[in-house]
């Protein structure tokens, strides 16, 4: 058979393979969410993410010391606070003295050129679990709300952050933020804004990693995370970010998702960001665990999902062990 054209040609060989390999995925991609908690020497497993860890800080400091050792740039930390300290106002969310500025305050002081991203939310700090605060009718109050994420954010700045990211997709809040954080010299504070986060079932070993499930209970968020239906709404929601001063914008989760992150990147040629959620995660190690799927080869092969995609940079509990791949191929 005479053939001018033969597409199997250039994939013949490992040399052409990668002349024409579109899509590459580096270290430097990568960005590592960790699990902060109070105490010393704790290093607290989670059932649904095996080989994931609640770290107290000075455990923090050695995970996020191997991170930056292995060539990851950034790290991203969410707290697990004490029941204790939740209220109905997520008063403990603005503490300077509180577990992640004093988290931030000790990376910055041991790995200063390490970028620590935290989280602006309030659902790890609320008695009843929601990212906002809620009226006697357990309504979720946007522009209060917005108050205290400000505030937070704040805090996070004061105590040394690079980036602030608001995850809790409330109306307005990343211009307000902006505001703040220019008013009081934080012009070099970058914000990570979480502009489609969809109200996912991919969440649940998060929720339990920060103790949010239990006070969040059979309530539901999807009168401020999006309906995972619409696409065109995402558009809208990042683009308002971006107007309101977001240097990133983020969408959450990622794998089920891809459609909005090559959409988000066509559309507005802005840093876009994708989070490799602890729902994805959980089935990729479940499924390698029972030996249905190369653990290596589809982790790799997700994250380069995300990179052809359009993402720029990924959010992934795989971080660790990606570059750790990643190493042993240059």
């Amino acid at each position: 058979m005479t053939l001018k054209k033969r597409p199997r040609r250039i994939r013949n060989n490992p040399f052409s393979r990668s002349l024409v390999r579109e899509n590459r995925l580096m270290i430097e991609d990568l960005i590592y969410p960790i699990f902060v908690t109070e105490g010393q020497n704790i290093k607290q497993p989670i059932l649904s993410m095996p080989g994931i860890f609640r770290l107290s800080i000075d455990n923090l400091i050695q995970e996020a010391k191997e991170c930056y050792e292995l060539g990851i740039q950034a790290i991203a930390l969410f707290p697990v606070i004490d029941k204790q300290l939740k209220s109905e106002d997520a008063s403990e969310a603005f503490n300077d003295h509180g577990l992640i500025p004093r988290a931030i305050k000790e990376l910055k002081k041991q790995l200063p050129n390490l970028g620590i991203i935290s989280d602006v939310a309030l659902d790890p700090y609320t008695s009843h679990g929601q990212d906002g605060l809620i009226d006697s009718n357990n309504k979720i109050l946007n522009d209060e709300t917005v108050e205290v994420l400000v505030k937070q954010a704040l805090s996070h700045a004061r105590a040394g952050c690079d980036v602030v990211a608001p995850s809790d997709m409330m109306d307005g809040r990343v211009a307000k933020i902006r505001e703040a954080l220019e008013e009081h010299k934080f012009i070099d504070i970058k914000i990570l804004a979480y502009s489609a986060k969809y109200a996912s079932s991919f969440y649940g070993p998060f929720r339990e990693a920060i103790g949010s499930s239990v006070s969040l209970g059979s309530a539901s968020k999807e009168t401020y995370q999006m309906d995972p239906a619409n696409g065109d709404e995402a558009l809208h929601e990042v683009q308002l970010d971006i107007d309101e001063g977001a240097d990133f914008v983020m969408v959450k989760p990622g794998m089920p998702y891809l459609d909005i992150v090559f959409r988000v990147k066509e559309a507005f040629s802005k840093p876009t960001f994708v989070y490799q959620v602890s729902g994805e995660y959980a089935m990729i190690k479940a499924a390698s665990e029972k030996k249905w799927l190369d653990e290596d080869k589809i982790i790799m092969e997700s994250l380069l999902a995300f990179k052809r995609a359009g993402a720029d940079a990924i959010l992934t509990y795989f971080a660790i062990q990606a570059a750790r791949i990643l190493q042993q191929h240059r």
